[in-house]
């Protein structure tokens, strides 16, 4: 009789705990909703390494340690970089390496904010530029601020408090800027 009694309670329990499993269901909405609503990321990569092709030609190289997917947002989705970015952008060679401490990109307007000892160098035309952040608008392939900045280039270095540049650093537009300047006349 004790042993019919305890096989009932193990019967019972494993039919509660089957019941209770296939009872839990979840679709995908549902959970990306709830990560949003707690503003958790739909997915976490730790030392991530992108490579991005145009053609099945290779365009640019993204390296982080982590990567946070807030893809999950309808309004505003995006990834974030809490540990560092280093993005190489090619041009034939590696022609702009673009490095940062910290990133957010904003995948429906394709514009990244940069912040922390940012960094752009063009290797083939041996410039840099220095800032504490930096906006990339990736459509217009721009990079503008209105921090303080250090353009440096072989000729010149110019300092100065807000700028606009193209991705390569060519043809910028230096605001409050100070340093000594070699130009010509055309």
């Amino acid at each position: 009789m004790k042993t019919s009694i305890k096989i009932a309670q193990k019967s019972i329990a494993v039919l509660s705990i089957t019941v209770m499993l296939f009872s839990c269901s979840n679709n995908t909405q549902e959970v990306r909703d709830f990560l949003a609503s707690k503003n958790l990321p739909i997915g976490v990569a730790k030392n991530a390494f992108h490579v991005y092709k145009d053609s099945g030609r290779i365009t640019s190289k993204l390296m982080t340690p982590l990567l946070h997917d807030f893809s999950n947002r309808k309004q505003h989705p995006y990834n974030e970089f809490p540990d560092g970015i280093k993005i190489v952008n090619f041009e034939g060679k590696d022609s702009v390496t673009i490095t940062g401490n910290y990133a957010l990109t904003y995948s429906k307007t394709s514009v990244s904010e940069i912040i922390g000892n940012v960094i752009v160098l063009n290797h083939t035309e041996q410039s840099r530029l220095q800032t504490e952040q930096l906006f990339w608008d990736q459509n217009t392939e721009y990079f503008f601020s209105e921090k303080a900045f250090i353009l440096s280039t072989v000729k010149d270095t110019v300092y100065g408090v807000g700028f606009e540049c193209k991705e390569d650093l060519s043809k910028h537009l230096a605001k409050k800027a100070i340093g000594k300047l070699i130009t010509s006349e055309k």
